[in-house]
This record gives C-alpha cells, structure tokens and sequence, in this order.
C-alpha cells in the first residue's frame, strides 16, 4: 500500500518525534569516526541496501575518510507495508565480493532477518570478510540472527520513518527519525 498525500500528512502530524534532526547528524558523525578507525587501512567495497540507506550512506560516505568502492544491492522484505515478509532480492551486487572486505549500510536493524541474509548470501560469494552499519536498531525485546557491527541509535519497537525509512512509500527524505502512533493508517 502507498500513502496519498493527505494521508502521508496525517501519518507526520500525528508522529512522535524519536530523533532530531541535529541528532541524526551527531550520531552520522560518530559512525564514520568508528567505521573509519576500524576499516580505515582495509580499502572495502561499501554496498548500500535500497531503499532505505540512500540518505544515511549519502551523509556518512563524505565522512569516510579513507578509500573505497561503492556498489548497492536491492533487497525488502516490506514492499509497501509496515510487517515484513518474505525476503524479496531485486539486484545483487554489481561488484564482486570475492576476496574482499564488505560493509554493508542499512537504514534500519529491525528483527535482522533481510540482514542476516545479506551476510550469508555475501560471505558465500566469496567476501572475505563482512560489517554491517545500520543507522538505527529497534529494540524489539527479543534476540535477533544477527548484531551490526556498527549501531547509530536504538528505537522503540514503533514503525519509524524518515531518514531512509519510509511509511507506507512515504517520508524516507525526512531529516529526523519519526514513530507513527499506534492507529490505523
């Protein structure tokens, strides 16, 4: 389901806010501080995860400051709705992984499952080694298959948009993090 515009701008006037936007750009920073120390010297292929990490690898790339490759992969296991599903793989990466150091960017660590298949999916193609930074990790009260190696913030267990993430196909271009209320859409 994709929201009109009326009710992507009901879903925003009833949202809580979660995270500011200057809070957003202080934890953006302290990322790319802790990616850069510890994959500085290790020259890795950088896979960004569409949709959902176009705005967070967008700020956190100019913070790196060390050289790597970029290529991207296309993954969901929402397609338009706010539980998720099966694991949908729509592209792969353009880049061979063989041999190499891989990070891979994400928008949200949820219950782990899309990410933990990422891994497995790139490790059995080769990459050498796998890290993962997700800008944010919702507290869901229960283990997940898998921990980022690199955490923004945590969340609530709310649906949360903006900064990559969506609602209902809505809101990824918001600068600070939202928690829609617990209604309807």
């Amino acid at each position: 389901m994709k929201a009109t515009a009326e009710e992507a701008w009901r879903i925003l006037d009833t949202a809580d806010v979660v995270c500011s936007a200057e809070c957003v750009a202080v934890e953006v920073e302290r990322l790319a501080r802790e990616i850069s120390a510890k994959l500085g010297d290790r020259e890795p292929l950088v896979l960004g995860v569409m949709r959902g990490s176009v705005i967070f690898a967008g700020q956190l790339l100019p913070q790196l400051r060390f050289p790597l490759h970029f290529d991207y992969l296309d993954v969901t296991r929402y397609g338009g709705t706010t539980t998720g599903g099966e694991i949908s793989w729509k592209v792969s990466p353009g880049t061979a992984v063989r041999g190499r150091v891989v990070l891979v960017l994400d928008d949200i660590l949820d219950e782990g499952h899309t990410l933990a298949a990422i891994r497995a999916k790139l490790l059995e193609a080769g990459a050498s080694e796998f890290y993962s930074a997700v800008f944010a990790q919702k507290d869901i009260g229960r283990p997940k298959p898998i921990a980022a190696d690199f955490v923004g913030l945590t969340v609530p267990n709310r649906y949360v948009f903006g900064f990559g993430m969506d609602v209902y196909g809505a809101w990824r271009n918001l600068p600070a993090i939202y928690a829609m209320r617990d209604e309807k859409c």
